[in-house]
């Protein structure tokens, strides 16, 4: 049969346009799937500084850049929320809710979504009060009071974002330690708008049309305080992608990806790339390195 593509990329964040740029460099014809905005977590970070030869820029700028390059090449950009992947063998096929592509192999680099906070009434207060990007929303809450729940990177990141806004940001960590790079939080311990608080985690949302306080308990004592916000940011780590190809490929206990360092996943012809594989470093850098590496295999596959 006659195939549609080559190679079909589901996702457009670094590793999906890093990958279509080595992919369609080598002449294959190639896809790129996206259901959201190229770009992937890009677009949530206000400034990268550290992707090799860049001393710092707005996310959401590298993320134009990278999506200029990635279809230089002729690779073509299509909009679809992938819902299955089929293994047929010889050939595989990409189902989105409006269409089918089949090809000779495909790279899966569609990336994690943050995880919410559990709460009741937490769905409720999405876009009113509640938000999981500072960099999209933060001028919504300018002289205002928010917290946030996390202690790595990106929690911290997004605070010293924040505090161009806000009056003032409280930052909710489970443990007594931060999980962020020290740089970071050498930034954050020097900020006079900021407040930290060790040891609590959220318990309940406060509010009525809009978000109002939140309560936090002691992790030790279970001792509750409450907090007057209008603004809660949760950053307490993310959930991959990979419901459309549960039944398809390996994954870990947690749902991402198992790769080789071929970054070949269990299925041959099927590659994993970025933040949805099993890997220790989620970051720009290596999900880039992911996606060459998951394009130049493809291309031996398809040759071979």
């Amino acid at each position: 049969m006659d195939l549609q593509y080559d190679v079909v990329i589901i996702g457009a964040g670094p590793s999906g346009m890093t990958s279509a740029i080595y992919a369609s460099r080598a002449g294959l014809k190639t896809a790129m799937l996206e259901c959201s905005a190229p770009g992937g977590k890009l677009l949530k970070t206000y400034n990268i500084e550290n992707y090799p030869a860049i001393r710092t820029m707005a996310g959401a700028d590298l993320a134009y850049s990278m999506f200029e390059q990635s279809t230089a090449f002729n690779a073509e950009y299509l909009y679809g929320d992938v819902t299955k992947v089929v293994d047929h063998k010889d050939y595989k096929e990409v189902i989105t809710t409006d269409n089918s592509y089949t090809c000779k192999a495909v790279i899966v680099a569609s990336g994690t979504t943050e995880k919410n906070l559990g709460l009741a009434d937490e769905e409720k207060y999405v876009g009113k009060g509640i938000s999981y990007c500072a960099v999209c929303d933060g001028a919504f809450f300018r002289n205002k009071d928010v917290v946030i729940i996390g202690g790595g990177n990106s929690a911290l990141e997004e605070s010293l974002y924040l505090t161009q806004f806000v009056n003032k940001i409280y930052i909710v960590i489970r443990r007594d330690v931060f999980r962020a790079d020290k740089i970071i939080q050498d930034k954050i311990l020097n900020n006079d708008k900021i407040e930290i608080i060790t040891k609590h985690v959220p318990k309940a949302i406060i509010g009525d049309s809009t978000v109002k306080g939140i309560i936090l308990e002691h992790v030790d004592t279970k001792e509750e305080k409450r907090l007057d916000v209008e603004g809660i940011f949760p950053y307490i780590g993310s959930i991959p992608n990979t419901s459309f190809v549960k039944d398809v490929v390996k994954l870990n206990s947690q749902g991402y990806i198992i790769t080789n360092e071929k970054m070949e996943t269990s299925v041959e012809g099927i590659y994993g790339a970025g933040d949805v594989i099993d890997k220790q470093l989620r970051q720009v850098v290596t999900a880039c390195s992911d996606g060459a590496v998951a394009a130049q295999m493809a291309y031996h596959y398809i040759n071979k």
